[in-house]
């Protein structure tokens, strides 16, 4: 009994001391993970405020691209006055000052013409003597903005068509290059974070990174993925020139989501591996045990062979001897008893061939023999009566021996006086076995312990009947044996079922 409850007690220790490891393992690992966590997540939030710098980039330059577009209006409004000016001037007026305006716009391309789109002038084109009207592509390319109308006289009007200068060109072309490459930059330099970037609604893509492209063939997934980043971060929100709104939806990289589910899993690989090495070692410790026991009663079948055969021999000569027949018959029983529990000893560790047998006549022959080898203020009862007949598939020899087993230890617990009964009753395909005693009982935290080998509250016990009965039931007969109830001081029962 001490040696299962020291070994309790090691199980307890040995496990809180695994789970003390485990657990500062899980510890130390969620600090270095929140560690890189913080690391990622400040790489992310880099990214994300380089995206809100590079996008206020983008939008001054247009800003800036805006007012030269005004600058460059203003300009041509003032060529198209000084225009007007030279045409309604008298023939004394100083015209210098409108003629050095007109002059000075070397860069702006500007075309005059009349009513019916006549070319009378132009400046800063690389037109043609032989050109004589706007019209068709000339006309397309300077239709980019509406041109500016100057009345003179005689309620005359001319026009001045212009677009926008070869440097100012030149400009909106890098302006335009940038706004191209802010999503193509924004998708590259995602620093591994998955990223849709969306239209004005929030819904339809516009591009992406870090996503396969099969994925984003899928529109539920889409939508799906776009609420999950949204619940993750908050969207950015872009204002671009000439694209309008636009929304940059990203979530957490692959690398710190593993690293969020990184203990879990890790603690899920320890437990498996415990587990497996516990199975591991449990199957080997009842293989070594099996090797034991099947030894042991081999051995022990061995060593009653040689007595028992000199018992026989000596029993024959008591008998020419003259001896009375009474003690003969007496001695033949122990012998016959002897020979019994030899074929019980040889018969473990090998097949047990099991027949078919009245479960009830062999129980009330076995009781009867324990009956009369006991105190007379032991009582036994058994129900039903020797009459009824239960077959059930036993090897009788090994079963007669867990009977024997339940009704010493009843008869041991109740210390010379108490009832012993046995009652037996079946359903559509088990047969159960009850063996009540009248004894000190079982506490409840033993249930399962009194069926280990060795356990015993006796003072000469070996600790092994209830072990060997527990291997008989359930090894040989595919049974179960176990302790149905027990309480202290008043006695306890023993349940066995078998299978019809």
């Amino acid at each position: 009994m001490d040696i299962y409850l020291r070994k309790k007690r090691w199980k307890f220790i040995l496990f809180a001391t695994a789970m003390i490891i485990v657990a500062a393992s899980l510890y130390y690992t969620n600090i270095l993970v929140n560690e890189i966590r913080k690391d990622e997540r400040k790489n992310v939030q880099i990214w994300a405020d380089a995206i809100h710098q590079k996008a206020d980039l983008v939008n001054y330059t247009n800003n800036l691209f805006e007012q030269l577009k005004n600058e460059e209006r203003k300009r041509v409004s003032i060529v198209a006055e000084a225009q007007r000016r030279i045409l309604t001037a008298t023939p004394n007026e100083d015209l210098n000052f409108f003629l050095s305006i007109i002059g000075e716009n070397t860069t702006i391309p500007v075309i005059v013409t009349d009513d019916s789109g006549n070319i009378m002038a132009s400046r800063n084109t690389s037109l043609n003597e032989s050109v004589k009207k706007l019209e068709g592509r000339l006309q397309q390319e300077f239709s980019a903005y509406p041109p500016i109308v100057v009345n003179y006289i005689y309620n005359k009007k001319i026009y001045l068509y212009y677009k926008d200068s070869n440097i100012f060109a030149k400009l909106k072309s890098v302006l335009d290059d940038l706004i191209r490459s802010f999503f193509s930059e924004v998708v590259l330099n995602s620093a591994s974070v998955p990223v849709i970037i969306t239209d004005s609604t929030g819904k339809i893509p516009f591009a992406y990174g870090n996503i396969p492209e099969n994925k984003m063939q899928d529109k539920l997934w889409v939508q799906q993925t776009l609420e999950s980043m949204a619940s993750q971060n908050t969207p950015i929100k872009i204002d671009l020139a000439d694209t309008g709104i636009h929304y940059i939806y990203y979530q957490d990289s692959f690398l710190l989501t593993q690293l969020k589910y990184y203990p879990v899993v890790q603690f899920g690989v320890i437990a498996v591996f415990l587990l497996i090495a516990y199975l591991l070692f449990s199957y080997a410790r009842k293989s070594e045990q099996n090797q034991v026991w099947v030894g042991m009663a081999k051995e022990t079948a061995h060593q009653l062979g040689t007595p028992l055969s000199s018992m026989i021999a000596w029993m024959e000569l008591l008998k020419l001897k003259g001896l009375d027949e009474e003690t003969i018959r007496e001695i033949e029983k122990d012998v016959q008893r002897l020979e019994t529990i030899t074929d019980r000893f040889s018969k473990i560790g090998s097949a047990a061939r099991l027949e078919k047998t009245n479960i009830v006549g062999m129980i009330h022959e076995t009781v009867n023999y324990i009956r009369s080898r006991t105190s007379p203020k032991i009582t036994f009862t058994i129900n039903p009566s020797r009459s009824t007949e239960l077959f059930v598939p036993l090897n009788l020899h090994l079963f007669e021996w867990v009977i024997e087993n339940l009704c010493k230890n009843a008869v041991d617990a109740m210390e010379g006086s108490g009832t012993v009964n046995i009652e037996i009753s079946e359903d559509v395909d088990h047969v159960h076995i009850d063996v009540s005693d009248t004894g000190k009982g079982i506490p409840k935290s033993r249930f399962k312990t009194i069926f280990h080998p060795g356990f015993t509250s006796k003072k000469r016990g070996w600790g092994l009947g209830l072990t060997l009965s527990k291997r008989i039931v359930e090894n040989y007969h595919s049974g179960k044996i176990f302790v149905r109830s027990s309480t202290l001081n008043k006695g306890t029962t023993f349940r066995i079922i078998l299978k019809k």
